[in-house]
């Protein structure tokens, strides 16, 4: 996920001395990378995860006040014309409502102001959300999943350019990215990362989960691909 993000971060001109906002910083790693490019800036980095914001405080913690880390609901951002620019890796399809999510983002930044982002775009981990789904059909968990769907948004890039031109920002490109990952360990990168949420679903007991990701890799076969398809995001404030 770190190298994906760094292709993001390159796409992302900067002259050092900015104010960037990391929306949806998780543990710290990409923000990092970002604090590495601002020599003379400083970075806000934002998280809706109490655990997560914890975990980049202390990622962070070498970077002293070139850095704030703060618990924000990005559909709750209150900010105005206060950012150079806005970096996201790995967020927006977690955001439920894209249209006041980049109403927000256009309003934090200021006049000329850049967002670069990417996220899961349509078609995301299909084969896996397959397999998972197949998997959540059976008789010892098709209750825990009853009515039950995964709360992502993987929209297409022609939406996005849409609700990005509503929302007003110009020098809109978006596309479609195929970033296939063949994890070395499958089980453990599939309970982390890609069905976190169908996981949580079965409550906390290890053996459950255990049975659930057997199904999962059976319908998979090997070797396991995890099907990303990645949504980026380059726009400007206008000027």
């Amino acid at each position: 996920m770190v190298e994906m993000a760094r292709r993001v971060l390159d796409r992302l001109p900067l002259e050092g001395d900015e104010e960037v906002m990391d929306a949806g910083c998780g543990t710290g790693r990409v923000t990092a990378l970002l604090l590495d490019r601002l020599r003379e800036g400083r970075v806000l980095a934002v998280d809706a995860d109490a655990a997560m914001v914890t975990s980049a405080r202390e990622t962070l913690a070498p970077y002293g006040d070139r850095v704030a880390v703060e618990q924000v609901d990005l559909l709750k951002l209150g900010l105005d014309a206060a950012l150079d620019a806005v970096l996201s890796t790995a967020t927006f399809h977690w955001v439920l409502d894209h249209d006041l999510l980049f109403a927000n983002l256009f309003r934090a930044l200021r006049p000329g102001g850049l967002l670069v982002a990417q996220c899961g775009g349509f078609g995301n981990i299909a084969l896996v959300l397959r397999a998972a789904d197949s998997a959540a059909a059976l008789p010892q968990w098709s209750a825990r999943f009853d009515g039950w769907s995964r709360p992502a948004v993987y929209a297409t890039a022609e939406e996005t350019e849409a609700r990005l031109l509503h929302a007003g920002f110009q020098e809109i490109r978006c596309w479609l990215e195929p970033s296939p990952v063949v994890p070395d360990d499958p089980r453990e990168y599939l309970g982390t990362i890609a069905i976190g949420a169908h996981l949580q679903r079965l409550g906390n007991d290890m053996s459950d989960r255990a049975a659930f990701l057997d199904e999962m890799l059976a319908r998979l076969g090997a070797p396991v691909t995890v099907d990303y398809v990645r949504l980026n995001i380059d726009a400007r404030r206008p000027g």
